[in-house]
């Protein structure tokens, strides 16, 4: 069976590890130690690694956030997943440092990246972690916010739950998306 894991963010130097790349750093740590890598193809950095006999298909877009869309239905089409086996990973302002809420379907709660998904598969029934960054701004700041790096203190929490993330990738994959929502929502 075949997973499609798409990890959203930015490409550029500038952006690397910044609040909104979570998404690109939790699939960076999932490869860690693997013999996966990325490749640029396209709309993406894509990887494809073997877990447990699942095939996992990793997309890092290059469209850029407000363009996810084009990317997640572009490989969801080329490797043949339906959208069950999707799971996007994502930024939430909403959420303090380092929470992580699985859902399985919902509203884009004003994120581009999940807000051109929907729009692009016509539904918002697909499967996302919301992987929480805070929101200590000032008003009329998050666009800097959200592109900044994490604070040292949060670094340590954000470490710590990018390996959470992977374990739910991992879980996604091998136990399903009930099983997954039922061991990690209540961390």
């Amino acid at each position: 069976m075949k997973h499609l894991i798409i990890g959203l963010g930015n490409v550029g130097n500038e952006y690397a590890h910044t609040r909104h790349n979570i998404g690109f750093d939790v699939l960076d740590a999932l490869i860690k130690g693997t013999d996966a890598s990325f490749s640029i193809n396209r709309h993406a950095h894509v990887a494809h690694l073997k877990h447990k006999g699942q095939t996992i298909v990793l997309v890092k877009p290059t469209t850029y956030m407000n363009l996810s869309g084009k990317a997640v239905k572009y490989w969801m089409q080329a490797e043949n997943i339906e959208l069950e086996n999707v799971l996007v990973i994502v930024d939430d302002l909403a959420l303090p440092v380092g929470a992580i809420r699985i859902r399985t379907k919902g509203s884009d709660a004003g994120h581009n990246g999940l807000k051109d998904i929907q729009a692009t598969l016509n539904t918002n029934e697909y499967t996302r972690v919301r992987f929480g960054i805070g929101n200590d701004y000032p008003k009329g700041q998050q666009a800097n916010f959200v592109l900044s790096k994490f604070k040292p203190d949060e670094q340590i929490i954000i470490n710590e739950k990018i390996n959470v993330c992977v374990d739910v990738i991992k879980s996604f994959c091998t136990a399903g998306i009930n099983n997954t929502m039922n061991a990690f929502n209540n961390k």
